[in-house]
């Protein structure tokens, strides 16, 4: 038996990797930077001149393609931006007044306001001052937490201004600036008598949550009040028929007795229904006179319609008192405070 002879068939023949030169780019020939590209010669034998290479958008940095700032055009207008607000130097006032009186802020303001607070010896009522380190801050050595004390102001309201009483600050400020001037507006230091009973240091707080409650005629000047006191107020709203208002009055011409008679039984007479008031003559000259009227509650218009029913004309009018408090020698246009033993 003839062995068998195993075949095998030849192996196939594995791939060789065939290392391929790689051919190189030929790298591209560029002008030199410093180079400048030039015209072609002129006609007239000049040298060209070098043409500057235009320098695309691109190519620009960053920072110069940027927007211009906000302040650029204000330059370039002639204006200057506004300058920034100096920093104020020190600590405020209400805070070095906790640290000498260890107390609360709400406490320290409340001091400071009530005028109890003086730096370099000059009262401050401002909490939000600022004062330098070497400021002297002293307090008051009464001060006090309790409710301030409530002030009354009289005023000689000047002819032609508003007596105060009906003020409203919702008023538009346009219609505000046609109206006449407020005796309101004459609360301030530098319209304060001297010469008062009560000598107070005014301080801005004073001045609030005022009420005036006793109506003056516009055309007439004299005394009005203003008061922070809730029993002043209610004094005069609820007894004010019941008090004696005195006015000098003064007429271009001689007043006679049958006209002064006049006027008397025109105040008398029940088909008027006038309130109840006096006449009498002051002083007299052969060109002028003055009246004296006891009115029984605040009427205005009611002296100018008296006088005009006899013919007699208003020069000028005054209201020098109001119950007890009379207007003394107080100038036309100034206040003081009523003292604590003046009684209405």
């Amino acid at each position: 038996m003839t062995d068998r002879k195993t075949l095998s068939l030849p192996k196939r023949p594995q791939a060789v990797a065939i290392p391929v030169a790689t051919a190189k780019a030929a790298p591209k020939k560029t002008a030199p930077a410093s180079a400048p590209r030039t015209a072609a010669p002129s006609a007239s034998g000049h040298p060209p001149r070098p043409i500057r290479p235009a320098t695309p958008s691109s190519a620009k940095p960053a920072a110069a393609r940027r927007a211009a700032p906000a302040g650029a055009a204000t330059h370039a207008q002639g204006r200057k931006p506004a300058p920034a607000a100096p920093r104020v130097a020190g600590e405020r006032l209400s805070k070095r007044v906790m640290q000498l009186k260890g107390c609360s802020r709400n406490e320290a303001e409340q001091y400071i306001t009530s005028g109890f607070v003086r730096v370099d010896g000059v009262v401050v009522e401002d909490p939000p001052v600022r004062v330098a380190e070497t400021a002297v801050v002293t307090i008051s050595p009464d001060a006090t937490l309790l409710a301030p004390q409530a002030f009354t102001f009289v005023v000689n309201k000047p002819p032609q201004w508003l007596d105060g009483v009906d003020d409203d600050e919702d008023t538009p400020s346009a219609r505000r600036a046609k109206a006449p001037p407020s005796a309101r507006t004459l609360l301030v230091a530098g319209k304060q008598w001297a010469q008062g009973p009560a000598q107070q240091a005014f301080l801005k707080r004073h001045t609030l949550h005022l009420e005036a409650s006793v109506p003056l005629e516009p055309g007439a000047s004299g005394l009005v009040v203003f008061t922070q006191d809730w029993r002043i107020t209610r004094k005069l709203e609820e007894h004010l028929g019941e008090m004696e208002h005195e006015y000098m009055v003064d007429v271009a011409q001689a007043v006679s007795a049958d006209q002064l008679q006049a006027i008397t039984r025109l105040l008398k007479d029940p088909r008027e229904q006038l309130p109840v008031a006096k006449a009498s003559i002051s002083s007299s000259t052969p060109t002028s006179t003055r009246l004296r009227f006891a009115v029984k509650g605040a009427h205005p218009g009611l002296i100018a319609y008296v006088l005009g029913k006899v013919g007699l004309p208003i020069a000028a009018m005054q209201r020098t008192r109001l119950g007890r408090i009379a207007l003394g020698s107080l100038p036309v246009g100034q206040w003081r405070y009523l003292a604590a033993f003046e009684k209405f």
